[in-house]
């Protein structure tokens, strides 16, 4: 993974964000900082993806008390795709409860890219995590509702609220994914045969095909991660989306697999809770901040956004964003309360 954090002071953690002023201008400058960087390649495994303007940029932050600050592209709209794995594994957990969710799909890392057969045959056919694809769609078809009709309604409306705005599926992106997911449906298939999925695995497939194409932009992706900062409870619309725990276990999933098998470099570099899209989304979450989200179409060969990154990990470092990152006390403050 390719972060430049370089020259950059290490703020430390706390629970508060810098006044709103010093955030905007922040938020500003991680743009001009990167906005040249001409790295990565848009991803083209899927057709139309690869019609995306390398030049689109977008940083927007959330804070949770609803407060946005954007630069860029902040209002194109793109393909959510892998970021929704971690919106609807919170809703499948809010229906089933930490344990259930936990036992069906697991936890762990594979250890192996997000498309792979082989992690699910090495593992008994257990999925291991809900950020990869065998995971993902062994989630999806855990969603609520009797027909896939039904599951996607409830899928819709949920990210929609994560969002707190109406989100629409780009039908054209949709259908090029349909025409092209034969590894998603051998996955499904080879879930169906060690009785991980119950339902019609081509129809999970085409549900999962369905979230992965839903319309976002880089505020969205914030106002999502926000969401979860704040405990479940959408800033902008106050809405509760879902509880405090779902949360908590949900941003836990994202630090160990939001990064496939990167994961451990990600946490190293930006030390939070975050997920990419191929289409150049990245979300990124502040336990009880704010949500950052991140949109530029080039991608790093582990098919991550490369200016997305590194603006990400240099909002964590001037905003004190990292939670493994801290100060000593000062000899004062150690010595309070000793007699």
């Amino acid at each position: 993974m390719e972060v430049d954090s370089r020259d950059v002071e290490q703020r430390a953690y706390t629970g508060l964000l810098p006044e709103w002023s010093e955030v905007e201008s922040l938020v500003e400058a991680a743009h001009r900082r990167y906005e040249a960087d001409a790295s990565g390649v848009v991803a083209d495994y899927i057709p139309v993806l690869a019609q995306a303007n390398p030049d689109w940029f977008a940083v927007s932050v959330v804070e949770t008390n609803g407060e946005a600050h954007c630069a860029g592209d902040a209002d194109v709209e793109f393909s959510i795709q892998s970021i929704s794995k971690a919106f609807v594994y919170a809703l499948v957990c809010e229906a089933y409860g930490h344990d259930v969710v936990a036992d069906r799909i697991g936890v762990n890392n594979t250890g192996l890219p997000f498309n792979s057969v082989i992690a699910i045959e090495l593992n008994d056919g257990h999925p291991m995590n809900p950020m990869v694809n065998a995971g993902a769609i062994a989630t999806t078809a855990l969603i609520p509702g009797l027909t896939p009709d039904e599951q996607w309604e409830h899928i819709a409306s949920g990210l929609s609220a994560f969002a707190g705005r109406p989100l629409q599926v780009d039908e054209t992106v949709y259908r090029s994914e349909a025409e092209t997911n034969h590894r998603n449906r051998a996955i499904a298939r080879l879930l169906e045969s060690y009785g991980r999925i119950a339902l019609d695995p081509l129809e999970v497939v085409d549900v999962y095909t369905r979230q992965c194409s839903l319309r976002v932009t880089a505020k969205d992706l914030a106002v999502m991660g926000a969401t979860l900062a704040d405990g479940g409870v959408n800033p902008v619309t106050g809405e509760r989306v879902v509880s405090a725990g779902v949360c908590r276990d949900t941003l836990a999933i994202l630090a160990a697999n939001g990064a496939y098998e990167r994961s451990g470099e990600w946490l190293f570099e930006i030390g939070l809770p975050g997920k990419s899209g191929v289409a150049g989304g990245l979300i990124t979450v502040a336990p009880g901040k704010a949500g950052i989200g991140t949109f530029s179409p080039p991608l790093d060969v582990a098919g991550n956004s490369v200016r997305g990154q590194r603006a990400t990990a240099y909002l964590s470092r001037v905003l004190g964003l990292n939670i493994f990152a801290s100060h000593a006390h000062t000899l004062a403050a150690r010595g309070r309360g000793q007699a």
